[in-house]
């Protein structure tokens, strides 16, 4: 059985001069998700390691961190350091997943491996049990404010089933395009980790819109 339903609000939908007030809107999710990119892995340039620290040392909820970046086996272990609860790096991104994922561990954190959505999940599928979380992009990374693909439902459903084959205790993370409609298709696949950005950073009561999509996705979940 997997953990209980997830609501992690991407920070890229915040304002960043106001980093500190925008992390404590937030204070009644489970993480804030943090979006680290390059410039090189997707065209955009957000956070490195030294900003993730800070975060996490005034954030009121841990920090989920997702790496957009290049050569995740020579930089991920850095965001661990930082302070990042989770770090999830893209599979498209890392020469030896296994390794680096054992790396990631070893400094405390807990991991993920994200696919983007044109990544078929196979690859994947015999090495899970080296993961806590799969994080399936519904949208394709770099930017916030898309919409959700249901295109990616399928890849959603293969990793729950084939977590729940191999016995795992396996979290399935969506990103990308979240509102209280795609959270219901999306729990309804197998997720149970929802990234929001837009439908909480742009509500009136973020705390409020926090704990809508909670109720929805908990009332839609399907593990």
């Amino acid at each position: 059985m997997t953990a209980p339903v997830s609501i992690n609000p991407s920070v890229l939908n915040s304002d960043f001069m106001r980093i500190g007030e925008e992390l404590d809107r937030i204070a009644d999710a489970d993480r804030a998700h943090i979006d680290v990119m390059d410039n090189h892995f997707v065209p955009n340039l957000t956070f490195g390691p030294s900003m993730v620290e800070q975060m996490a040392r005034r954030s009121p909820i841990p920090l989920d961190a997702h790496l957009m970046i290049a050569d995740a086996d020579r930089h991920a272990v850095a965001y661990a350091e930082a302070g990042a609860e989770s770090v999830t790096f893209h599979l498209e991104a890392a020469q030896a997943p296994v390794r680096l994922a054992r790396e990631l561990h070893r400094a405390g954190a807990k991991v993920g491996v994200a696919l983007r959505p044109a990544t078929p999940v196979d690859p994947l599928l015999d090495i899970l049990a080296e993961f806590d979380m799969v994080l399936v992009m519904t949208v394709e990374p770099g930017f916030g404010g898309q919409s959700f693909l249901p295109s990616m439902l399928p890849k959603i459903r293969r990793v729950r089933e084939a977590a729940g084959t191999a016995g795992l205790e396996l979290s399935v993370q969506v990103d990308g395009g979240i509102n209280r409609t795609t959270i219901e298709q999306a729990a309804e696949a197998g997720a149970d980790v929802f990234v929001a950005g837009s439908a909480i950073y742009t509500a009136d009561d973020a705390a409020a819109e926090i704990g809508a999509l909670r109720e929805i996705a908990a009332r839609h979940l399907h593990v």
